[in-house]
């Protein structure tokens, strides 16, 4: 009979570290996979109102996408994003999101030059921290893989006053959907990540529906959306996934549906399965990289 290891693979360090960016420092949660070079980065970027710590849920070990992903031989970094963590101070209204994205470059670009980046970056973004995704993308060229999405549509499904503003959260119960989808403590840990939502951010979230097809447009990695089974804010239906999915320049779109899950997918019991299908997405994007056919060399062209 086979013998099992009795090796003990060593667990992720998850660290608390800072980004330069044109003069503005964010905080950040870096994670790296032991004793090995990462086959790529990804980036991840929280929601309105929350922190970093989103991508890193301890209510129960193996929700964490930072220990999984490191596990898994990536490197997982969540960001602060601008006006969030340590930049609040310096952005107490925040940033618009036209701001917000050449600031996320100059923080990556930062990034690269001290750590192993792999193949290049994978950005994994959750409500809000989509749409700063879809802004800077076309910013990366080769260095990004693709994006994954979750919890974020273009077609609201509530009324205005219901979203989440400066003064509060909006409609919170929105954010969660049924309790039993989430670990008991993950409400009380859940406390420490909330943070209040820059005025900036808050006045610029209606516009989104009329933000987003020239930002789509401009969108030509991978991208995959996820919808929780209790996704409350944002329309889902077979006419809005056309709307979300058709100014996309991207060949490779896919949408989603995480069952058991509510708009903080990564917070509740659904969190380990929605981390496998990001990682699982990424390496298809990768795959797709590696099996590419070679483009041919124009005829003359020098060598």
């Amino acid at each position: 009979m086979p013998q099992l290891s009795s090796v003990a693979v060593a667990a992720p360090q998850i660290r608390a570290i800072t980004l330069h960016a044109d003069g503005l420092t964010l905080s950040a949660l870096l994670a790296e996979p032991v004793d090995a070079v990462p086959r790529a980065v990804l980036v991840a970027l929280h929601g309105g109102g929350m922190r970093a710590g989103y991508f890193d849920n301890r209510a129960r070990p193996g929700l964490s996408l930072l220990a999984l992903g490191a596990q898994l031989g990536y490197t997982v970094l969540a960001v602060d994003r601008p006006g969030y963590g340590l930049s609040a101070a310096r952005l107490p209204r925040g940033l618009a999101l036209e701001d917000s994205a050449p600031v996320l470059r100059a923080a990556l670009a930062d990034f690269s030059t001290r750590y192993d980046t792999g193949t290049g970056l994978f950005l994994v973004a959750h409500s809000y921290g989509g749409k700063l995704a879809l802004s800077a993308a076309d910013a990366f060229g080769e260095a990004l893989i693709g994006m994954d999405i979750s919890g974020l549509g273009n077609r609201v499904a509530v009324a205005p006053h219901q979203l989440p503003g400066p003064d509060g959260q909006g409609d919170w119960r929105k954010h969660w959907g049924a309790l039993r989808l989430y670990p008991p403590d993950a409400f009380r840990l859940g406390q420490a990540l909330v943070s209040p939502v820059p005025e900036i951010e808050a006045a610029q979230g209606p516009l989104w529906p009329e933000l987003y097809p020239e930002l789509a447009a401009r969108v030509r990695v991978p991208v995959r959306f996820t919808f929780a089974e209790q996704e409350q804010w944002w329309r889902y239906d077979e006419e809005a996934v056309a709307a979300l999915t058709r100014p996309l320049a991207s060949a490779r779109v896919r949408v989603d549906h995480q069952p058991d899950a509510g708009h903080n997918i990564s917070l509740g019991w659904a969190a380990r399965t929605y981390h496998l299908r990001v990682c699982g997405f990424l390496e298809e994007c990768l795959l797709a990289r590696d099996a590419a056919v070679p483009q041919r060399r124009p005829v003359g062209a020098a060598v």
